[in-house]
């Protein structure tokens, strides 16, 4: 949908870190966030649009989700649905504080929703018509139509929740200089596109029951450093410049096996590689040139050779622990260069003496635009070659990981190699959705019977089951109009310096949150 223990106190100033006791650094730790984690403009969750590990450190959810995707407490001890699930009722834990004293309270929860409304994110609780406080620690969600995705929204980073007094009182300002939350570290401060420095929350007690420590974590300052060339960063965790990266790249596993200090740290993967497809740019307008270009992708070879056989080919949008990825086999996008071929020869594109199709006098020629990070240049290099295979003439455009978002809001973009981190089905509605085109819906789509389905799916389920028949509906469809190609579905690993950290064996969480920090401590 991404850390370490430092040996020094500044970066790049071994001689100072020499001159510290032991004692003050070993505290310390350094942890590198992973490439979809980069260019976080503010750790604001009212405004954003892309989350890091950090977010998760400052704040805290009223749910956790482990990565078997069931749910657990963490500021909400327990709650209740009603029989036709048209209100919760949450109870909070009691003695819950802001990082600056202030207590969070059922009035808070209300604030908070109310202010929820207006965010980037606000249709994580378009089924919520109020929120009563009942008491100083019981908050009941009222709802217009029964939300069976209701928890897996709370427990998402995007719903944080941060100070309402400090948001309004900071404006612009929040997120930045300041970020006020109830999580287990305070942010320290912030360099865009550079670093977060969190220190411990000394005060905290109400961790999620999937932590062991219920106490203030083990780490006493916690960097983030942002890294976006792959071998750098593992560079920098072999060197024992950091002391863990949240996401290590494929191409690095066989090293790690081969660096008696370092070790993995499994999390089940919630990440899919693929390629968007902007449907309002020609040639792509074209169905047949879009599924071409999508059935061009052999995604068994790019697990073989790009990918080392580590993970699985991706075939549809979603990470194939969802229900609402179990697609009708006939609709998953496979390498298929004969009816590629085909698909372009019909579409009037003629393959000429050089191998590049043509149509009224124009090549086949297409931008495909990628970050800058080692990963995505190789793999784009390979989608390159493969596209190439049956005809187009795609030019490689690459930008700096932390700028290129806003490149794609121009909607110039006409192919892309890019990834996504989530584990829910709604990335579907939040990627293709017609009232998000340019970002993050990409492939600017904006179909009418896929809008239908989308309704359908985020607002007309009352209960699980009915929300998965009607997400696999939607994501069908979107899948059979080929606005995207998928490519690889990775596995999670952190991969870490074990003369430093002591890690648990068990990662309980769906990735590196401030719970998994909990339990993790440094070696003194």
């Amino acid at each position: 949908m991404f850390h370490t223990v430092r040996r020094h106190l500044i970066a790049g100033s071994t001689c100072v870190a020499a001159l510290m006791p032991l004692s003050l650094w070993a505290q310390e730790a350094v942890f590198v966030f992973g490439s979809s984690e980069v260019g976080i403009p503010n750790y604001n969750p009212l405004t954003a649009v892309n989350t890091n590990a950090a977010f998760t450190m400052i704040y805290d959810t009223l749910i956790e989700q482990d990565g078997d995707l069931s749910f657990h407490p963490h500021l909400a001890e327990s709650w209740e649905e009603a029989p036709d699930g048209k209100a919760w009722v949450f109870h909070l834990k009691p003695g819950i504080k802001f990082h600056n004293g202030d207590p969070l309270t059922a009035d808070t929860i209300v604030q908070w929703i109310d202010m929820f409304r207006s965010s980037e994110n606000s249709y994580m609780v378009d089924n919520v018509e109020k929120v009563e406080a009942v008491d100083e620690t019981t908050v009941r969600f009222v709802m217009k139509n029964p939300d069976p995705n209701l928890l897996y929204n709370l427990s998402s980073s995007f719903m944080a929740i941060p100070n309402p007094k400090s948001v309004t009182e900071l404006g612009e300002d929040y997120g930045i200089t300041e970020a006020v939350g109830t999580g287990p570290f305070r942010l320290e401060s912030f360099t865009l596109g550079q670093e977060t420095v969190l220190v411990r929350n000394d005060d905290y007690a109400w961790a999620s029951t999937l932590a062991e420590n219920q106490g203030p974590p083990h780490i006493a300052k916690l960097t983030f450093r942002e890294i976006p060339e792959d071998s750098t960063a593992f560079l920098e965790l072999k060197s024992g410049g950091v002391d863990a990266l949240l996401s290590l790249p494929t191409d690095y596993l066989g090293e790690i096996t081969a660096e008696p200090a370092l070790a993995l740290a499994k999390i089940p993967g919630q990440e899919v590689y693929y390629m968007p497809i902007n449907v309002t740019k020609e040639p792509f307008t074209d169905i047949r040139v879009r599924q071409a270009a999508a059935l061009a992708i052999n995604q068994d070879e790019i697990l073989k050779n790009v990918f080392s056989s580590y993970g699985q080919a991706s075939h549809n949008f979603l990470i194939s622990a969802l229900p609402e990825s179990k697609l009708d086999p006939a609709l998953n996008i496979s390498f298929d260069p004969d009816k590629a071929n085909a698909l372009l020869d019909e579409a009037g594109w003629v393959k000429g003496a050089d191998g590049v199709r043509e149509k009224d006098g124009a090549k086949l020629t297409v931008a495909l635009w990628t970050q800058s990070d080692s990963v995505f240049r190789r793999l784009t290099e390979v989608v390159q070659a493969e596209l190439k295979s049956v005809g187009f003439d795609p030019q490689i455009q690459t930008f700096d990981s932390s700028v290129i978002r806003d490149e794609y809001k121009t909607g110039e973009q006409q192919l892309a190699v890019r990834s996504y981190f989530w584990n829910n089905a709604d990335i579907v509605d939040w990627f293709f959705g017609g009232d998000r085109v340019g970002y993050p819906n990409i492939s600017m789509f904006n179909d009418p019977k896929a809008e239908e389905l989308r309704a359908k799916a985020m607002t007309g389920s009352a209960t699980q089951e009915e929300r998965v028949a009607n997400f696999t509906a939607y994501h069908a469809y979107v899948t059979s109009q080929f606005p995207y190609a998928p490519i690889y579905q990775p596995e999670q690993n952190m991969a870490f310096n074990k003369d430093r950290l002591v890690v648990p064996g068990v990662i309980h969480g769906n990735s590196i949150t401030g719970t998994v920090v909990q339990d993790i401590s440094v070696k003194e």
